[in-house]
């Protein structure tokens, strides 16, 4: 059914009354006289709202776009929230900073310039910067908040709106109902466009934030002298950020240069070789694999356009390129920082580790294994940090944190995802195992063989419709004759369920409500075990909060490596066909 012209009618108006910009006021004012109400109603009828990183979305005009009405009135809401919520915060002032794809510039100077004038201290972090840098400058320069103009690694008609609270960590709640509450309260542009220039206030100290940055990672690697080894890497940059900051480290530390893959090493706002720049994604190292072949490297390195994601490939002595995973780097990443907290000389009474729900059990393993504390949270590096925070307060020292879609935490002066931290830490692992004639992947081999067996099979359907996402939910949850959870998926008895919806868990009497925080979409936890064997799986079923998708993320545990792949494949199978009913519903697996 076409949408109501009566309902988009007042929508389109103010639209039009409040739209600062030209261009994308002309545009609505061209569907409305069009009478392309359908266009019309995938923009207007829903508002953008905070996700699990802020506002990210498609750049044109529109309530549910991302554009320089929905920019400005988000800068005032957050403005004045901070002004309400921080002591000093005119004094602390603001730090924003801006990634290279389109309007990131323009969007960083009005979100400054609302600031500007309200009165805030603003630190502008001039030119393209990776998104830690604006925690770090957070915490370097004690600032109020934080903004970061980026989509991460989302196709190239996005882009977003990334907030970080004072104490350097994204925004979680009480604090982004009450932005979103006070952006619907200030919603008229209090200021006219000053032809898009930064305001002479703002103070710019980009390039001594960019040094202490470098300073900080040195020390945090520890790297005694400069490595020297026969190792070739290859680096791509999808075209994003990191190559400019990230070959400066590799000076400064004592890196022998990567050579790049070119053709992505320059930030390009319309990413011209990839279309979804996200180095996890199935094709997406297909340039930097060719590049590799060609010069004989021995593993590539990888970072999303705004270079808080890494990811990595080893090339095996049968030629087979190595693909890791973001758990198994986790584990590496985790295992080596355990490592060097010992060789330090500290125990691990009073060190922690932190993963999200969806990624790998196999740190909650070590961790117990190795004497250290472990907290899980809620997928979104916002609970990681935030996690991290309250541990310290607790006296522990998180040395530690990661999510599986390949980002990882080091050190306490970023509580954030952060691919040039995780590229130097791998490298210098890489180098130290070289010392021993191992590499990464006998070293995860040997972590495997220490600790036990844990592989991933993690996916998602596509699906567009909410109400077919309401179906699919409704029916795993009455799936049963006595309308309550199913008890057996792919062969295992189900043992535990956990709904993060409804805040119900099976595995904790008497009240059964879960120790994690209800999610704001449909999250429900399964936990299955194979009768007269070890095998287990832990089975994360969620919706996505930027994307039309019903992700999965699976693990599989047990004594002998060759049967997790094998159960793991049979359990993806009884959930398409039994409980997602991709069949039914003509749903694509991915």
């Amino acid at each position: 059914m076409a949408p109501v012209r009566s309902f988009i009618e007042p929508l389109v108006e103010k639209w039009l009354q409040l739209d600062p910009n030209p261009i994308t006021r002309a545009d609505i004012k061209t569907l409305w006289d069009s009478g392309d109400l359908e266009e019309l109603d995938r923009r207007m009828s829903q508002h953008i709202q905070f996700g699990t990183a802020g506002l990210r979305g498609k750049m044109e005009a529109g309530w549910a776009r991302m554009n320089d009405l929905i920019i400005i009135q988000t800068a005032q809401g957050l403005a004045e929230y901070v002004l309400q919520n921080v002591q000093h915060a005119l004094e602390l002032g603001l730090v924003v900073g801006y990634d290279h794809r389109h309007n990131s510039k323009h969007w960083a100077e009005l979100t400054a310039q609302v600031f500007a004038e309200k009165g805030f201290k603003i630190y502008f972090l001039n030119g393209f910067n990776h998104t830690p840098m604006v925690p770090f400058s957070i915490t370097e320069m004690n600032a109020a908040c934080g903004v970061m103009i980026t989509a991460s690694h989302n196709p190239k008609d996005d882009n977003g709106f990334k907030v970080y609270w004072k104490n350097g960590v994204q925004i979680i709640a009480p604090h982004d109902q009450g932005i979103a509450a006070m952006i619907q309260m200030h919603q008229v542009p209090m200021f006219k466009l000053k032809n898009n220039q930064i305001l002479s206030s703002c103070i710019d100290i980009t390039k001594s934030l960019q040094a202490d940055y470098i300073q900080y990672l040195k020390s945090l690697i520890a790297c005694p002298e400069p490595i020297q080894n026969a190792i070739t890497y290859v680096n791509t940059s999808m075209h994003g950020v990191s190559d400019a900051i990230l070959s400066r480290a590799f000076e400064s530390i004592g890196y022998p240069l990567y050579i790049p893959v070119k053709e992505q090493q320059k930030p390009d706002p319309t990413f011209a070789t990839v279309s979804f720049p996200n180095p996890e994604e199935k094709g997406a190292l297909r340039m930097a694999l060719n590049i590799a072949n060609q010069v004989e490297a021995s593993y590539i390195l990888a970072q999303d356009p705004d270079a808080d994601r890494f990811c990595a490939a080893e090339k095996l002595n049968t030629g087979i390129w190595k693909i890791f995973t973001g758990d198994q780097l986790g584990i590496i990443f985790a295992s080596q920082a355990i490592s060097n907290y010992l060789q330090s000389g500290n125990n691990t009474t009073k060190a922690a580790l932190i993963s999200s729900t969806v990624s790998s059990k196999m740190l909650s393993h070590i961790a117990k294994l190795e004497g250290l504390e472990y907290q899980e949270c809620l997928t979104g590096f916002k609970f990681i940090g935030n996690t991290a925070l309250k541990l310290e307060e607790s006296g522990y020292n998180v040395i530690f944190g990661y999510e599986e879609a390949i980002g990882y935490m080091f050190g306490n002066k970023i509580r954030d995802k952060d691919g040039i931290a995780a590229t130097l830490h791998f490298v210098k692992l890489v180098y130290d195992l070289c010392k021993q004639n191992k590499t990464v992947s006998m070293y995860l081999d040997e972590l495997y063989e220490k600790y036990g067996y844990f592989e991933t099979y993690n996916g998602y359907f596509k699906c567009d419709k909410s109400t077919i996402i309401e179906e699919i939910f409704y029916s795993i949850r009455h799936q049963s004759k006595s309308q309550t959870y199913p008890t057996s998926l792919g062969g295992f008895q189900i043992y535990r369920i956990i709904d993060l919806t409804t805040g119900y868990d099976s595995g904790s009497p008497p009240l059964f409500k879960p120790t994690l925080p209800l999610s704001s979409g449909h999250m429900i936890q399964i936990m299955g075990k194979q009768l007269d064997s070890s095998n287990t799986f832990f089975l994360t079923l969620r919706t996505s909060g930027t994307e039309p998708k019903i992700k999965f993320y699976l693990e599989g545990s047990g004594s002998k490596k060759a049967d997790i792949s094998k159960f793991l494949r049979i359990v993806v199978d009884d959930l398409a066909e039994n409980w997602i009913q991709a069949s039914f519903y003509s749903l694509e697996l991915c």
